[in-house]
């Protein structure tokens, strides 16, 4: 069995995003298969002294770093990546005390492996050049999600600087991926983004984010009225699909139902609306289960991303029915009219949030469909051993 450095820009508890439940789970499996882990990452001033505890109970040990951001940080990095080739979503993450105490703990010990949690923490894997095995998870193609924000942009400055950005990405991870002996991806989809490996020296292999269905219940739902999204609206994808939403999507569902509410979930501020007489802006929740019980349908109106959108996991191992563009589906076994309704067009997009609302046994069938497909192909247990070949 190895001795895995494990490199994430995320502590990976709570379980409250995308990234975390991939880290966690992949974390869990390398444990339980009898690897010796020992986790380094990022810590933000909110995260608790109490989760990095209890990520110890199966990790060697849990070395952190301190990772502040700010606007005065974000303009600094976005100079110096204006005038050079350095992605910005890079540069913004290069921490000098990260790269100490990793040059610290690979002078100190013997380690068989060094696993690069998404694109973020790929520079620091490369400093450990002593460690034999070098394996990157590619959480998705990066570089998709400014090229997608890209194309939707209004203002004119906002595209060409979301264009180079995704630009910048293409090339750095083009570059990156060659230099790790094992790659990992999410979706075929975002594997075929880049060229094959060249020679033997890669191996790439496809294992989709999966969650535990046994610890996420279906939610008995109770009077069900809110049309719910669930996303941190500081990502800016979530935030475009909220305004795409309330935009196009919203008038036609209220003049039709007048009686839902929308509900958006999530750190961060959309921004003002027109009217906001039926649209309740939460901010972050620690407990989701009220708004959930009353969730009617449970919408994924994404334009931009890439890899897989575990919201949508999440909403199946609820049983919530799910109404998603290709975009918010992207990744996923997903079918229209089985397990969720999909549409990239406002006024179908309307209408499959409106046959939700108003037929009920609808809803239920599609929320069931949703439950099974989790059981059956997302569940960490049962997909997760394809781990041991990457480490084999």
């Amino acid at each position: 069995m190895a001795r895995i450095l494990f490199l994430s820009q995320l502590l990976p508890l709570p379980l409250d995003a995308g990234p975390k439940i991939r880290a966690y789970y992949v974390l869990r499996h390398l444990a339980e298969a009898g690897h010796e882990v020992t986790l380094v990452c990022f810590v933000r001033p909110s995260d608790k002294e109490s989760d990095v505890r209890a990520l110890g109970r199966f990790c060697r040990g849990v070395e952190t770093v301190p990772l502040r951001r700010s606007r005065v940080k974000d303009l600094r990095d976005g100079l110096r990546s204006l005038f050079s080739d350095a992605p910005f979503l890079i540069l913004r993450d290069e921490v000098p005390a990260m790269a100490q105490l990793l040059g610290r703990l690979v002078d100190r010990g013997s380690w068989d492996a060094v696993h690069a949690d998404q694109l973020w923490m790929a520079p620091y894997a490369a400093t450990c050049a002593s460690v034999p095995l070098k394996v990157l998870d590619q959480h998705n193609a990066v570089f998709r999600v400014p090229e997608r924000l890209a194309a939707n942009a209004r203002n004119p400055l906002a595209k060409a600087l979301l264009r180079r950005e995704a630009q910048k990405l293409a090339r750095f991870e083009r570059e990156t991926v060659e230099r790790f002996d094992r790659v990992v991806w999410v979706s075929e989809a975002d594997r075929a983004a880049f060229p094959p490996a060249r020679g033997a020296g890669r191996r790439d292999a496809v294992i989709p984010i999966a969650v535990d269905p046994a610890a996420s219940q279906p939610i008995v739902r109770q009077r069900p009225f809110r049309v719910t999204f669930l996303g941190g609206l500081h990502w800016p994808p979530n935030a475009e699909a909220v305004r795409w939403f309330v935009e196009g999507v919203w008038p036609a569902v209220t003049a039709a139902v007048p009686d839902c509410v929308l509900t958006v979930i999530g750190k961060g501020s959309p921004g003002r609306f027109r009217d906001t007489s039926r649209i309740a802006v939460t901010g972050y929740v620690p407990d989701l289960h009220p708004y959930l019980a009353e969730t009617a349908a449970f919408v994924v109106p994404l334009l931009a991303g890439a890899g897989m959108r575990v919201k949508i996991l999440d909403a199946w191992c609820w049983a919530l029915p799910v109404v998603s563009t290709s975009i918010g589906a992207e990744g996923l076994s997903a079918v229209h009219g089985e397990n969720l309704l999909m549409a990239d067009d406002p006024d179908a997009f309307a209408d499959h949030v409106i046959r939700i609302l108003r037929d009920g046994g609808e809803a239920d069938r599609i929320a069931r469909n949703g439950r099974a497909t989790v059981e059956t192909l997302y569940d960490w247990r049962k997909v997760y051993s394809a781990w041991d070949g990457v480490y084999s």
